[in-house]
């Protein structure tokens, strides 16, 4: 089932920025039914986060865990964001991360003085970045990532910024979880349709051996299998190897067994 809300009501003060996302969210619904990427549809999210966080904010993203277990950046608003996000995946440590093992709101005041992840606040104070916010975004019981906005001024981001920008990660993890459902069906519908195909393959196949060797469905799959057993092949592609040279002559299969009949 797909979400349709937002779980997170915004303070007073944030309604017209709830207006606004509620909009962005409305875009996202067409375009996920267009199979837009889910990249395309965070960008918009962290274009707005970069709007609308403060004049000293630098930069916004997501950061995404994979079926595979990597870590990775979408959304980027630009390459600030891409390299500082990069370094706490190469060191292992740093507010996104935090944020999302912890589902909590981490903020940074000046990367010069805190003291929870010197090196990626050493390495990140060399991109020009001085605080930062991140926010995690959680769908159901399921850490999918964070959302976070880097500033290039120390003391950027307080409570009612942190407010907001759980807004962005309720309305990101919204849409992050639409995609990744409607890209889980589609997977399943795919592979239901491969395995559909390659059983009409074994089937046909099954049939020209069927007819070729004068033998019941049973034992023209025992010939089926004995070929891909010796060309050491799956029987789907020895299904197709049968197919393709039916009707052209003796088939690789029947001459074959000839031969050990002999």
């Amino acid at each position: 089932m797909l979400l349709t809300e937002a779980t997170i009501l915004p303070p007073a003060a944030d309604l017209p920025l709830a207006t606004e996302l509620s909009v962005v969210f409305a875009r996202m619904q067409g375009l996920l039914l267009t199979e837009e990427t889910v990249q395309t549809a965070l960008a918009m999210v962290t274009a707005l986060a970069h709007d609308t966080m403060g004049p000293s904010t630098v930069g916004a993203g997501v950061s995404l865990l994979d079926t595979h277990g990597l870590r990775s950046s979408s959304g980027a608003s630009n390459e600030v964001v891409q390299r500082a996000d990069a370094l706490q995946y190469e060191l292992d440590e740093g507010p996104c991360l935090a944020a999302w093992a912890g589902r909590a709101v981490v903020r940074i005041d000046d990367v010069g003085s805190d003291p929870r992840w010197p090196r990626w606040a050493a390495a990140a104070a060399g991109l020009g970045i001085r605080s930062a916010l991140s926010a995690p975004l959680v769908a159901g019981d399921v850490a999918l990532g964070a959302v976070k906005v880097y500033a290039d001024e120390p003391g950027a981001y307080g409570q009612h910024a942190e407010r907001r920008l759980l807004m962005f990660a309720g309305q990101a993890a919204v849409l992050l979880a639409n995609v990744r459902t409607l890209q889980d069906a589609r997977r399943v519908s795919d592979n239901l349709r491969q395995t559909m195909r390659s059983r009409d393959v074994v089937s046909m196949a099954k049939g020209a051996l069927m007819a070729a060797e004068q033998v019941g469905e049973d034992a023209a799959f025992g010939l089926l299998a004995s070929l891909a057993q010796r060309e050491h092949r799956s029987v789907h592609d020895a299904a197709v190897t049968v197919l393709a040279k039916a009707g052209r002559g003796p088939s690789v299969v029947r001459s074959r067994t000839a031969e050990r009949r002999g």
